[in-house]
């Protein structure tokens, strides 16, 4: 029989907080994998849709094609010409479809933002460990008081003797 809370020691408490803590994640571990499992069934089955469905468009788009240009060859077209005016129309339209998404790609910036945050983020980490700053200082590590903070060598503003030092900006 477990002792009433008071009497039980914090260690014995402790104890019993980790354990609902680990059967905690465990669980929301388990869930998410079975919302995970459930979902991928889920996008599995509309792409398989999507795909039979783009399937059946590019078969309607066949038949269309030589209705068409079937069509020609009704108003007194020869046969070769319909055909080579319908395949034509299809290849320009390609190509400007082509041109379009070459456009578009070539708009392309990268992932510059990201690229600059994870640079900004591996210097302050390089600072916090405290290896020399880009300027060739030792810098403070930067905390919850000085987010914001510009530091600047003192000797470099007032023309004091001791260039290592720094100092908030004013």
């Amino acid at each position: 029989m477990a002792a009433p809370p008071e009497e039980e020691s914090l260690g014995a408490l402790v104890a019993q907080a980790t354990n609902h803590i680990s059967t905690l994640v465990r669980a929301e571990i388990e869930l998410a994998k079975s919302e995970l499992k459930f979902d991928a069934k889920r996008v599995g089955t509309a792409a398989g849709l999507f795909g039979v469905a783009a399937f059946m468009l590019h078969l309607c788009l066949i038949l269309a094609s030589f209705a068409i240009a079937y069509g020609l060859v009704q108003l007194g077209m020869m046969r070769w010409l319909a055909f080579t005016i319908v395949t034509a129309f299809y290849l320009i339209v390609a190509l400007l479809l082509g041109y379009v998404g070459y456009r578009r790609l070539k708009g392309l910036t990268g992932m510059k933002r990201t690229a600059r945050s994870l640079k900004n983020l591996r210097e302050v980490v390089d600072l916090e460990d405290g290896s020399a700053a880009p300027n060739g200082h030792r810098a403070e590590p930067y905390g919850a008081g000085t987010v914001g903070h510009h530091r600047v060598p003192v000797g470099t503003e007032t023309g004091s003797p001791d260039p290592g030092h720094t100092s908030p900006r004013p």
